[in-house]
């Protein structure tokens, strides 16, 4: 019979069929990687004893904790300091013949910092958490607790950071397949539903494209699954807004890490009906405090930027700003730190490659007329 969890008293009480005795195993994954892409990965200390093999940093959630929580306070505990759940990646269910069937939850890892980093590259001076043994696979930790980073005791494990491709061929089968599940649904910005570490059809991340022509072909996607499986694509919108010599205003986000300009502008808030002109308008408004009506589309742009969905940018004429205009620009400090103008001979040193392609296409569409432009990453199609 079909049950709701809590009670009026207690609503949130779990529900009358969760039986910690006899419900499925449930762990906790974390996925971390740092700021060059390698993975985080637990090796045996010493591999040829006892025939231990690497894992994911995994802990078993038990008692009242949610599997974030359990995560979270697991990596500190182990690792010394605070790596905490981030988003949910993907949800293997791990049928089991005979004993308990497993639930594993794949959890992003927060970034770490250029320290935390360098300390597990420094090959772990740390030591080992106790006796705990790692539950990344999906097996049941003895105390809850994940190995830490360092020389190991007993069934300790270290810590190394991997390249992607070394750490989905280093770990074992299942534990492979739930990572490059989850790398995947890291780079699409989605979720991925396993079972018994294969993606299920109405999965959004994971599923293969011949898999998903395979299933669209058959006809066998409801129509929610279709959604969910096609490729995404983010729309973006800016403005080519120049002064009287023609240089362009540029802006420099807070939030980049490379000291590249760009032009202003950001994503189109499609989910709330926005369509690119009025987005291209309030993004100039938000970074600049420039309020002002729009020109003619110059150019409209595609990137496919595998493995995250590719990104197609409206660019609109913002016209050309006089002394007033100049006086009045404001940035928050925050999302954007600065502003300035570039002449085209400056493009190269100060935008991304692609965002200087689009910034001279769009000001050549304005000096002859031409345009829409169909760019594909700046360059004429």
């Amino acid at each position: 019979m079909l049950t709701t969890a809590g009670t009026a008293a207690d609503p949130d009480s779990p529900p009358p069929y969760a039986d910690a005795a006899h419900g499925p195993a449930v762990t906790a994954t974390a996925v971390v990687q740092d700021r060059a892409g390698r993975v985080l990965v637990l090796v045996p200390a010493e591999p040829a004893a006892g025939g231990a093999a690497p894992l994911l940093p995994g802990v078993a959630v038990s008692g009242r904790q949610t599997p974030e929580e359990a995560l979270t306070r697991a990596l500190r505990d182990a690792l010394g300091t605070d790596l905490p759940a981030g988003r949910l990646l993907a949800v293997d269910s791990v049928p089991h013949a005979t004993g308990r069937s497993g639930l594993v939850h794949l959890y992003a890892g927060a970034p770490p910092t250029t320290a935390q980093s360098a300390a597990i590259d420094a090959a772990g001076d740390g030591h080992a958490a106790g006796d705990g043994r790692v539950a990344g696979d999906g097996r049941i930790a003895r105390d809850g607790r994940v190995t830490a980073a360092g020389p190991a005791a007993g069934d300790g494990r270290a810590a190394r950071w991997l390249d992607r491709d070394a750490a989905l061929a280093v770990l074992p089968a299942p534990a492979a397949r739930r990572l490059r599940a989850a790398l995947d649904a890291w780079d699409t910005g989605a979720v991925a539903h396993l079972v018994g570490g294969e993606p299920q059809p109405g999965s959004c991340a994971a599923l293969s494209a011949g898999r998903r022509a395979e299933l669209e072909h058959a006809a066998a996607l409801d129509p929610s699954s279709y959604l969910a499986v096609r490729p995404r694509v983010l729309v973006g919108a800016g403005a080519l807004v120049r002064d009287g010599a023609g240089r362009l205003l540029l802006v420099r986000a807070g939030y980049r890490d490379d000291g590249r300009w760009q032009l202003p502008g950001g994503g189109v808030d499609s989910d709330l009906g926005e369509t690119p002109r009025p987005a291209a308008r309030r993004e100039l408004r938000e970074e600049t405090g420039l309020d002002r009506p729009l020109g003619r589309l110059l150019a409209v742009d595609f990137a496919s930027r595998r493995p995250a969905p590719a990104l197609v940018v409206y660019v609109y004429d913002g016209g050309v700003l006089g002394a007033a205009d100049l006086a009045g620009i404001r940035v928050d400090g925050t999302e954007i730190v600065d502003w300035r103008l570039a002449a085209p001979d400056e493009f190269d040193d100060l935008l991304p490659p692609r965002g200087a392609a689009i910034a001279r296409a769009g000001l050549g569409a304005l000096e002859d007329g031409g345009g829409p432009l169909d760019l594909v990453a700046g360059r004429p199609a």
